[in-house]
């Protein structure tokens, strides 16, 4: 059986790694001053973090319309028999949704739509080690278990700069937005039961991110083989400084960088920092 394994643009994955491992994307989509761009596709995260910078509203998201979902699929139907199709949280975007009602909707392949839960590389986590496994010839059932089981050994943490992004964006209370926003306070956060909520309340940036690396800690302590990722917004020095770190206190971890791209910072804001790994 071959399957083709889709993600949607908010996995973050280099288009070289998407092409070496023939993994298909469908964008998500963001507006900027009334104009609609596809995110990794008429416009990257360089370009956002610019654009941004000029802006006199904050910027809108939209997911993929199913008919995008379902042109892909049908054509995946032509070399493939099966689709594995890997989207961010369902509970802070309708992505997955769509591709489950494209999924029914076409004929000739079979359409595994998976809730990843989360977002952004620890999304991406999943959907590169779902293209190797189809690339080895795995059957759906077993990419689809290996998923379930990275899942329990999943974690990612994030502080933001601003609160205002999420608040407007519905994904954090007014209650929740003004705690963090009183005497410097940074909130940790994190993904649970699929919604981005308070982790911890924190009082400064650095100590925010050393008590995401020492989280990061407690797993490489309990003898875990971990791959992570550093997701930064637009804070590229800052994120290689933070990974050189972390590489000298974690050698066994296998670590990389990546970057929250228009459409999550456009919740997040410039500036949030994130740390995610997984079991390798």
């Amino acid at each position: 059986m071959k399957t083709a394994i889709v993600t949607d643009s908010t996995s973050y994955i280099p288009m070289h790694i998407r092409e070496d491992l023939d993994i298909h994307m469908i964008p998500l989509s963001i507006v900027l001053n009334g104009e609609t761009y596809k995110e990794e596709v008429e416009i990257d995260a360089t370009d956002f973090y610019k654009k941004i910078q000029e802006l006199e509203t904050l910027p809108t998201t939209t997911q993929p319309p199913i008919g995008e979902f379902e042109a892909l699929y049908q054509k995946l139907s032509e070399s493939y028999d099966a689709v594995i199709s890997i989207h961010l949280s369902s509970g802070i975007s309708g992505t997955y949704q769509g591709s489950v009602a494209a999924g029914a909707a076409v004929d000739g392949i079979d359409v595994y739509s998976y809730d990843s839960e989360i977002s952004c590389m620890a999304q991406g986590f999943y959907v590169i080690e779902a293209a190797m496994m189809a690339r080895d010839g795995k059957t759906p059932e077993e990419i689809l278990a290996r998923l379930d089981e990275m899942k329990q050994h999943l974690h990612a943490y994030f502080m933001v700069d601003d609160l205002k992004h999420l608040q407007r964006g519905g994904r954090l209370s007014s209650a929740q937005a003004v705690i963090g926003s009183l005497l410097n306070i940074k909130l940790v956060l994190h993904f649970e039961d699929k919604v981005i909520v308070p982790f911890e309340k924190i009082r400064t940036r650095k100590k925010a991110m050393k008590r995401i690396a020492d989280l990061l800690g407690e797993d490489v302590a309990a003898g875990k083989k971990l791959t992570a990722s550093i997701i930064h917004a637009n804070r590229v020095e800052e994120a290689a400084e933070w990974k050189n770190e972390l590489e000298a206190m974690y050698p066994s971890v296998q670590f990389s960088i990546s970057y929250f791209g228009p459409v999550i910072g456009s919740h997040l804001g410039e500036g949030a920092m994130g740390l995610g790994w997984t079991i390798r």
